[in-house]
């Protein structure tokens, strides 16, 4: 009998190594390195659902979405997570780049100042200094269409300053060096731990702007259909997961894979998860997760265009992101 059970052990063992071995390595380009914020994806890690997919990820934190863009043309990842308006400038630019995957579907970023400023509207910030984590990260061209829409101009109404994410905003603030931000989740869950008090000055009609999403290239996207079919699937498994209620401390768990160092303070780590649970839950519930309204992008493109961050309206919008996916990747 032992012998047997130790003969079954080692087959299960070199079983596990072949399979190991079969898996195929993709790389994943992030704008930041946010294990919380890739709650799905970790969990479709942590879970073995990307492992049963046959896919092994390795995930690459890169400075902003438009280094994400830069590597994923490149051909040094095979997926990214860009925002929308970096990936339109790309396309722009010549990059065929598609949105696959609607992972934040409502806006993660925000307008902030402090709440003593007596700031209630962005028109409250002429002639004023915004910060901003990266130069031409997603949160620029989300906030420059903001103030757009305001009849305001950068450089002559106000003023955009990189400053960097976390405590060099909480500094940004205190130095008196900055007087609104351009915030994602996590940057707005780190002032006010910090001791920040602050006001959202987002107007209602920006906050339903989706943000990063996952993203390919044409030729990856037409190459390897079926790879990406089992990612996606991974990844709503991971989503699902991690909204159930009772998942809530192993997603927590997983997320150390991408950040450790975010869940140091559980407590402060917690209330951001649900956060991030919230903001990545379907807008369309019926159409599933990743899903990606053509008003929703049309909304992007047509400020984008005003903002003057597109130099002119695209032939055609919807090469830039395709739904062929969702129904694969939804179906129970």
């Amino acid at each position: 009998m032992l012998t047997t059970g130790v003969a079954a052990i080692s087959m299960m063992a070199m079983s596990f190594a072949a399979h190991a071995q079969d898996l195929t390595k993709v790389t994943l380009a992030i704008p930041s390195p946010s294990g919380l914020g890739y709650f799905a994806l970790y969990n479709a890690i942590g879970e073995g659902y990307m492992a049963e997919e046959g896919i092994e990820v390795e995930v690459q934190s890169v400075n902003g979405s438009a280094q994400v863009l830069q590597v994923l043309a490149a051909g040094q990842a095979e997926f990214g997570h860009p925002g929308p308006g970096p990936l339109l400038n790309a396309r722009e630019g010549g990059e065929d780049i598609v949105y696959i995957y609607n992972y934040f579907s409502s806006s993660q970023f925000s307008l902030v100042a402090e709440a003593d400023s007596g700031f209630t509207s962005p028109a409250d910030l002429k002639g004023k200094v915004v910060g901003v984590g990266t130069a031409d990260g997603a949160e620029v061209a989300f906030v420059r269409s903001i103030f757009d829409a305001a009849g305001m101009k950068e450089d002559e109404d106000y003023s955009f300053i990189t400053i960097g994410e976390g405590g060099m905003a909480v500094a940004g603030f205190m130095q008196d060096a900055i007087d609104a931000y351009a915030s994602d989740t996590v940057g707005m869950a780190t002032l006010r731990l910090r001791g920040i008090d602050l006001v959202n000055l987002t107007p209602s009609e920006f906050k339903g702007y989706f943000g990063n999403g996952y993203a390919v290239t044409r030729e990856y996207l037409d190459e390897n259909r079926d790879l990406i079919e089992g990612f996606g699937r991974a990844l709503v498994r991971g989503a699902k997961f991690g909204a159930a209620p009772g998942n809530l401390e192993a997603t927590l768990d997983h997320a150390e894979i991408g950040n450790p160092q975010l869940l140091e303070d559980r407590d402060f780590a917690r209330a951001l998860l649900e956060t991030y649970i919230i903001r990545t839950a379907p807008a369309y519930p019926e159409q599933g997760y990743g899903y990606q309204h053509p008003d929703a992008w049309q909304n992007w493109h047509d400020t984008l265009v005003s903002s003057g961050d597109l130099a002119a309206p695209m032939e055609d919008l919807t090469k830039a992101y395709t739904n062929e996916f969702i129904e694969t990747w939804n179906a129970e």
